[in-house]
């Protein structure tokens, strides 16, 4: 086993654990972006949402919620990311899907690396159309 987020889950590494249920683990991130930097994760292993059962996100997505509401107490703003990077190419560092909650803060100096510029409409109409054709049964 060498994912991680499974040897956390078995116990074999030590984790600042926040939430724990039968599926489903909230744990501090050791290398945070903000303080107060936390991750949702479920218990079994799955690289990405596409391979994720639906249950299994239903059952994560309720604890994401659940420490969202949560830590504007705990750290102190109200104002927070929630992000599921998917993939190498969307710098998923860890094999195993999980959703990042980074507090945020006036002048925090975090940012995004995407600059806001209008789309070509024909290319965001051609891949509205392809994404409706592939949901089509």
């Amino acid at each position: 086993m060498s994912c991680i987020f499974c040897r956390i889950v078995a116990g074999e590494i030590p984790a600042e654990k926040v939430y724990e249920d039968d599926h489903t683990l909230a744990l501090m991130d050791i290398n945070p972006v903000a303080d107060g930097h936390l991750l949702v994760i479920p218990k079994s292993h799955h690289e990405t949402l596409a391979e994720t059962p639906e249950k299994v996100l239903h059952q994560v997505i309720s604890v994401v919620k659940k420490m969202a509401l949560a830590l504007p107490q705990a750290a102190g703003t109200e104002h927070m990311n929630i992000l599921q990077n998917n993939g190498k190419m969307a710098f998923q560092s860890v094999p195993h899907v999980h959703f990042h909650l980074i507090p945020r803060r006036e002048g925090d100096g975090i940012g995004f690396g995407w600059r806001l510029v209008p789309g070509n409409p024909q290319k965001i109409q051609q891949t509205a159309q392809a994404l409706r054709k592939a949901l089509a049964p």
